[in-house]
């Protein structure tokens, strides 16, 4: 049987970009669809869901971080994978399309090569979480459901951001593992992501705030950075 091939969705204002996209993502055996603003973007979404978007952020009307959080806040879409297309110096944006939930970024002008890579790596890593979407975390009163992103705290949902779950369930995998911040970046991301200290320190403030009574489950490791307890008696 043949394999299907994957479908992108490219979400892109400058026509020779979005044509120099289409070209060589054509030529790489995808499937393609393109959208010149969020809108269009919006309306095939509603047809259809690709296996991947690439979303430029800075959009006439409906920005792409925009875009980004309406599919994470969609259900049906809320595990769709997103590579961030943004201009140099953007730093700020790509932070906050990070936190939104976005899963990869490329700033322009960027290297076809690499974009390529860049979408067989994200593409590849939603399968494997697929896979296994279906297990449940167990820890003490956190109830943690990943193919469902959904995360119970004494039995009451409570509800986290796309990056704030991602962090979640990579500390709680691993109990008394001591992730430093990078690891957090590179575990949750899956790339080398010029994300700060202090953003994630800020995602984990947040995190322990909603988990309420199970907040303390995750441990400061002063000098090093974050650990989900493997004590919880306590």
């Amino acid at each position: 049987m043949l394999q299907q091939k994957p479908s992108l969705l490219i979400v892109e204002d400058e026509e020779d970009i979005l044509a120099l996209l289409h070209f060589n993502l054509i030529k790489a055996d995808y499937n393609v669809t393109c959208a010149a603003c969020g809108e269009e973007a919006l309306q095939i979404l509603q047809q259809q869901t690709p296996d991947l978007i690439l979303l430029d952020l800075m959009l006439p009307g409906i920005s792409g971080l925009e875009i980004c959080e309406r599919l994470r806040d969609t259900p049906e879409t809320a595990q769709l994978p997103i590579i961030m297309l943004t201009a140099c110096g953007e730093e700020e944006d790509i932070v906050r399309g990070l936190e939104l939930g976005a899963d990869d970024y490329v700033t322009k002008p960027f290297s076809i090569k690499v974009l390529l890579a860049r979408i067989v790596t994200v593409l590849r890593r939603n399968s494997e979480t697929d896979s296994v979407q279906d297990e449940k975390l167990v820890r003490g009163d956190l109830h943690i459901h990943p193919g469902r992103n959904l995360v119970k705290v004494a039995g009451e949902a409570v509800e986290l951001t796309f990056t704030e779950f991602r962090v979640l369930e990579a500390l709680a995998s691993k109990p008394g593992w001591v992730f430093t911040r990078y690891q957090i970046v590179n575990t949750v991301r899956g790339e080398d992501y010029a994300v700060t200290d202090r953003a994630v320190d800020v995602q984990i403030a947040g995190l322990r705030k909603k988990l309420g009574p199970c907040g303390h489950y995750i441990e400061t490791v002063r000098g090093v950075g974050y650990r989900f307890r493997e004590d919880l008696s306590s």
